[in-house]
């Protein structure tokens, strides 16, 4: 007759006093006949993706560039100040690549601007003739006080050698105007369109 309990273990406690306490240890007994069952790996809890790391939910050109528009007044009727270090009231940094992620809805306090640049998961790069409205211009060179990144909102004229744009920028704050970044050869700006911008 075999025996069912080959792979069940019983427990026997034993009680035992120990510098005037009682101590419990735990004991397994197996039949003589068993071979002893190998342990179980031990349980790990299921990662789930940090707001860090998790993928944002699709967001239209449109509402990209209204959400890019509310720091224009958001301090009170002002824009919002430009800080590398501070984080504004909706929990995005302050400065250039924390602004383009509070617009595309990305995790709290954004990812920075080399990362915008180099994350395929986040932007994808396109030629500058594709650009369109809510696409990034970003200069992910140098280091934090010459890196930035801008929105393109479109061509101010058939010509396009200058865009309309809004950036988060130092000793100003929140912008919209006129520039040409990335329009010369050999600029450092470089264009790429958001991975979550639709139609």
């Amino acid at each position: 007759m075999s025996l069912p309990s080959i792979n069940r273990r019983a427990r026997v406690s034993l009680t035992a006093l120990a510098a005037g306490g009682a101590v419990t240890l735990g004991l397994t007994v197996l039949p003589a006949n068993a071979t002893a069952a190998p342990e179980a790996p031990p349980r790990t809890s299921v990662s789930v993706k940090s707001d860090q790391h998790a993928k944002a939910d699709s967001i239209t050109r449109a509402e990209m560039l209204r959400r890019a528009a509310t720091w224009l007044t958001a301090d009170n009727g002002a824009q919002v100040p430009y800080s590398q270090t501070s984080v504004w009231s909706d929990g995005y940094r302050q400065d250039c690549s924390g602004y383009v992620s509070m617009t595309l809805g990305l995790w709290k306090s954004g990812p920075n601007t080399v990362e915008l640049a180099g994350n395929r998961d986040l932007t994808t790069p396109i030629a500058v003739g594709d650009l369109r409205p809510g696409d990034l211009l970003i200069d992910a060179d140098g280091s934090n006080t010459t890196r930035h990144v801008v929105i393109f909102e479109g061509w101010t004229d058939d010509s396009r050698t200058a865009y309309s744009a809004f950036e988060q920028r130092g000793g100003h704050g929140t912008d919209h105007r006129v520039l040409d970044y990335g329009l010369d050869a050999g600029s450092e700006f470089k264009s790429y369109r958001p991975v979550n911008l639709t139609d």
